[in-house]
């Protein structure tokens, strides 16, 4: 489903990714670990186009985006690929339920049918609840569950995860764990996670790790 091909980013005299290789099937957790410094973030902010590579292809399907033009890739993305992040970026002002419909809006998409879906991944996360919440009255776990949910409102091909479970206790990164299992055994989504937690990573379908800017 996505391809990475020789895989190059430097920033000023440090180069960072130094040749990597990837590919993603759909259906499939792929775990990345490694030292602080490896290129982890990078290379998910590569892969998920919010960064240019220096050199290298990259390709979603038969499509490459590495040839894209900045507001057809920012398209693109918007369309076929979520992010979750350690900080989960909610907007503050904005209920759980807006928050999630936000790509959907951006998309162009029906008001009406983003706001059923973001319903729905709501009621599917076990969040509903929380749908006239603001993310200050939430826990961290209810405001990442959002976060996935908003990640998920386009149907993306791929979710880029970078330290997800890095601001919960115990007890929520194991149902955030959960959750990405059962993402993926029910709706055939496809995850990359960047995390520094071993159990996590344990549950991946392909745990791969990063040393130097290379993967080992």
């Amino acid at each position: 489903m996505v391809s990475a091909t020789n895989i190059h980013k430097s920033f000023g005299d440090v180069e960072v990714l130094k040749g990597v290789d990837l590919e993603v099937h759909a259906g499939e957790i792929v775990s990345i670990r490694g030292t602080s410094g490896a290129g982890k973030t990078t290379l998910l902010q590569v892969l998920g186009t919010l960064d240019r590579m220096d050199k290298g292809e990259l390709r979603y399907g038969e499509t490459r985006l590495d040839a894209m033009k900045d507001k057809e890739l920012s398209q693109f993305r918007n369309l076929h690929i979520g992010f979750v992040f350690q900080f989960h970026h909610l907007l503050p002002e904005f209920t759980a339920l807006e928050n999630v419909c936000m790509p959907g809006f951006i998309a162009g998409r029906p008001d009406a049918e983003v706001r059923k879906r973001a319903a729905e991944l709501l009621e599917i996360l076990n969040i509903q609840h929380r749908a006239d919440h603001k993310p200050s009255q939430m826990s961290g776990g209810e405001q990442q569950r959002v976060a996935v949910a908003r990640a998920l409102i386009n149907n993306p091909d791929l979710v880029f995860a970078d330290e997800p479970t890095g601001n919960l206790d115990s007890v929520h990164a194991a149902e955030m764990h959960q959750l990405f299992l059962r993402l993926r055994d029910e709706f055939n989504q496809s995850f990359v996670i960047v995390t520094h937690n071993l159990e996590l990573a344990q549950l991946a379908d392909r745990k791969l790790e990063m040393k130097d800017g290379k993967m080992l």
